[in-house]
């Protein structure tokens, strides 16, 4: 089991550069979760492309229901006092500290390529880059 953030999922469902080593994580580790934040950010990066017209109305909501299969059974609610412990030590913000938390209470590695979160938590946080093996 691995935390990802919602960039990873992004990644494997939205083509682009990051998609293969995505795809190696997805192969490494199949069990992935999140906090349920992650829903809200994937939303969010789908109306990007919405907007941008890079992906249509249907196209985002069938990209909603891939991400949204993939991580059932695997969303968490976070306790509030753990993310605001981590903001405070880090500077990083609430919601990138969600997924840390997750990934520490749940003694897994939180997978990113968010460079500060690597910086802020290297015993908690995995390179995207490492864990695939690109």
């Amino acid at each position: 089991m691995i935390v990802v953030d919602t960039n990873l999922i992004a990644y494997l469902l939205i083509g682009g550069a990051k998609t293969p080593q995505a795809e190696n994580a997805l192969r490494k580790d199949p069990e992935w979760c999140a906090p349920v934040l992650w829903r809200s950010e994937f939303r969010n990066i789908l109306a990007v492309y919405i907007r941008r017209g890079s992906l249509s109305y249907k196209g985002a909501l069938e990209l909603s229901h891939q991400a949204e299969l993939l991580l059932a059974g695997g969303e968490y609610q976070v306790e509030s006092g753990a993310v605001l412990n981590l903001v405070a030590l880090s500077g990083c913000s609430a919601y990138d500290s969600e997924f840390v938390a997750l990934a520490q209470e749940l003694g897994v590695p939180l997978v990113t390529s968010d460079r500060r979160i690597l910086s802020q938590f290297p015993s908690s946080a995995v390179s995207l880059d490492v864990f695939a093996g690109s």
